[in-house]
């Protein structure tokens, strides 16, 4: 060796987990040299991850170190949405914060709003230290349902927790049905697992309005309509029950109100049903001869299918289908929509809610943010934003906007990057990522309980966003002993009681739930209140709502009045290179994307006069967004596609899909928004 040469410095290898809002939750391998994270890899060691990550996860470094990180405490130096800001000091913001937020706790705390969700799934990062600081000064509560709440509730009223069978079993199975869920955008393990499921013979069946690149890959694909999947789960009952394809021992056994169920669903024959979803008969007829002969079966539904108005019942429905068959004997078989219900976490311990000692303050629904910041009869005068971008995903954004830009709304954000939501800050702060930070989060995908170790000192001066909320609740005189709580003590406090965080810490993971190869719910044991899988739910009928499974037609259905309109159902999926509105200012994710696309049939372009590459208006009573037309056949008659979530600055017009959703009407079950419940017009520009 001569002696200029140098040795490179060892490469230190450290376990992370994915902290995004997707099933799949990845264990990564951080590779560190010289205190700088080189690469991120997949653990080839965690079943679920196999060594693979998503293309978006791959690039986390270039996330990571991108030059527009925010590195320092901000203000607002501009007008609201102008984003133009100066750097000033910690002690200044944290001083500045406290000074706006103390005399609104002691006059009126409900006047604070904290606004979160998924940026990060990590409960430490999350919500622990964030509200035991809102629990402790009174704040308003955020109903947090933007995105899986309506589902959520359906399901809980006919299997119970969404325990979900394991993905690890699903290249076992002979028939998977994707509903709703574009698996090579959302869970790309699990579609791995497909793959050799379908290598193995099995029959792979897509259920989305839209010919995704999931829908593309399987054997067939029935496109309905948005928003009427609970009628075609009616139509497969009626099929299954007509032809005697169902497993009369385990609807005896395991489930509750078959006889009602067999009623209802006579009700909606294959000619009904297909004339409600715009399929054909045929199509149904010919899905539940296979579910209802094809053993294991399993559907794998993902939340698409439940931001609709009938968002609830369409996934009440759908859970019904594999008890009929008994499906879920089969530990490749049944319904994965969630696997959450299988993790003890203990939310006491995490965010404290005995800190309220007694208190009841309102509740906001995060779902009409819009609307509450114009509501001035019950005014929000402080926001606290942390770990989302609601100017850029939440409905009915104009609205959103008009809240966000009052002078008098006193907004914080803690962020990565200068979103959109945080070009309306007063004060922007700034937030470590996934490698600079400790975290245990909890999947909804798998079976295993993630730990997440710190890669990389924080960059700047960025700050977890624990450490952000224990300076706050410093500034504000509160002395609870909790404040003081190190993260590691949060991690600990968050998982089982039995467990050692620091050996999960080690280790990267614990699996939890079922052995593998196990069928869960082959003997019942379901947990509603009856044990069973409850086709009638007396929860339901006091919930207001039909107790047996029925149909929900659209908000905006492309055959009301509105139609004459607005002839043209909307639906803005996941783009493949973005999550939710993380990655997209990612320079070679968006470049990937292009730019905002809305797809469209040959036919309803050419009756518009709409060319290949031209720009269009999309608009309704909301709004209006210009996109760059792509004319296509993925998109079925009558349904256009704009993939999102776009940041708004990013676009050529400045805006996204979200000017057109609607914001007035929540799902029947889980107070959702109904994203996909949603009429246009289009012209060409």
């Amino acid at each position: 060796m001569a002696a200029t040469d140098t040795v490179p410095s060892p490469v230190t290898r450290v376990k992370g987990a994915c902290p995004h809002d997707c099933p799949d939750t990845c264990a990564l391998d951080v590779h560190v040299r010289d205190g700088i994270a080189i690469k991120v890899l997949g653990a080839a060691a965690h079943a679920p991850t196999a060594g693979v990550l998503c293309t978006k996860v791959a690039r986390y470094t270039e996330r990571t170190y991108h030059p527009d990180r925010l590195l320092h405490p901000m203000r607002r130096i501009g007008t609201k949405g102008e984003g133009r800001f100066e750097r000033i000091s910690w002690d200044t913001a944290i001083a500045a914060i406290a000074g706006r937020l103390k005399p609104m706790a002691a006059e009126n705390p409900e006047r604070i709003l904290p606004y979160s969700y998924a940026g990060t799934m990590g409960l430490v990062q999350g919500d622990s230290m964030s509200m035991r600081f809102f629990h402790q000064i009174g704040a308003s509560f955020l109903d947090r349902t933007i995105c899986a709440s309506a589902g959520t509730a359906g399901h809980e009223l006919t299997l119970g927790r969404r325990v979900g069978m394991d993905m690890e079993m699903a290249d076992q199975a002979k028939l998977i049905i994707f509903w709703g869920s574009n698996a090579i955008t959302s869970s790309v393990h699990f579609w791995a697992r497909a793959q050799e499921a379908k290598r193995r013979g099995a029959t792979l069946v897509a259920i989305d309005p839209y010919r995704s690149l999931t829908a593309e890959k399987c054997h067939s694909h029935i496109a309905l309509l948005p928003g009427t999947d609970s009628a075609l789960a009616l139509g497969l009952m009626h099929v299954l029950i007509r032809d005697g394809l169902i497993d009369r021992d385990y609807v005896a056994d395991h489930t509750l109100g078959f006889e009602a169920l067999s009623e209802r669903a006579g009700a909606y024959p294959p000619q009904r049903v297909a004339s409600i979803c715009g399929i054909t008969a045929a199509e149904i007829e010919s899905l539940a001869q296979l579910y209802g002969t094809t053993r294991p079966a399993l559907i794998r539904a993902n939340y698409g299918m439940q931001r609709a108005r009938g968002g609830g019942m369409a996934t009440r429905n759908i859970a019904c289908l594999p008890a009929l068959i008994g499906a879920f004997r089969d530990a490749a078989g049944g319904l994965l929509l969630a696997t959450g219900g299988n993790f003890d976490i203990d939310r006491q311990a995490l965010e404290r809610p005995d800190l309220l000692t007694g208190r009841v303050p309102r509740t906001i629904n995060m779902s009409t943010i819009g609307h509450a910041l114009l509501d001035e009869a019950a005014p929000v005068d402080a926001l606290i934003v942390y770990n989302s971008n609601p100017v850029a995903v939440a409905p009915d954004s104009a609205r959103v906007v008009r809240g966000f830009s009052r002078e008098d709304l006193f907004t914080v954000v803690l962020e990565h990057f200068q979103t959109d939501t945080a070009d309306y800050a007063d004060i922007l702060l700034p937030a470590t990522t996934q490698l600079e930070h400790l975290d245990v989060i909890k999947p909804y995908g798998h079976y295993y309980m993630m730990a997440n170790n710190p890669a990389i000192a924080p960059l700047g001066e960025s700050k977890p966003n624990t450490e952000i909320f224990r300076l706050l609740a410093k500034a504000m005189g509160l002395t609870d002993p909790c404040f003081s709580d190190s993260d590691e003590t949060i991690a600990q406090s968050a998982v089982a009681k039995d467990w050692d965080f620091n050996a999960v810490r080690a280790a990267g993971w614990k699996r939890v739930g079922s052995p593998k190869d196990v069928a869960r719910f082959a003997d019942g044991g379901f947990d509603t209140p009856s044990g069973k899988v409850e086709f009638f739910s007396s929860r339901a009928r006091a919930l207001g709502v039909d107790p047996l499974p029925d149909y929900i037609a659209p908000q905006e259905d492309t055959r009301s009045e509105a139609a004459s309109r607005y002839p043209l159902a909307m639906i803005s999926p996941p783009a493949r290179n973005f999550l939710n509105s993380s990655f997209v200012n990612v320079r070679s994710l968006r470049a990937a994307e292009g730019e905002p696309w809305l797809d469209i049939h040959p036919d309803d372009a050419a009756k518009r006069g709409i060319v290949a590459g031209n720009y269009v208006r999309v608009f309704n009573d909301r709004g209006s967004v210009e996109l760059r037309a792509r004319i296509t056949d993925r998109a079925r008659r009558g349904v256009v596609v704009g993939l999102s979530v776009w940041w708004k600055k990013l676009a050529r017009d400045g805006k996204n899909a979200n000017e057109l959703t609607n914001s007035d009407t929540l799902t029947d079950l889980g107070r959702a928004p109904i994203f996909y419940d949603c009429l246009v017009q289009v012209a060409a520009l």
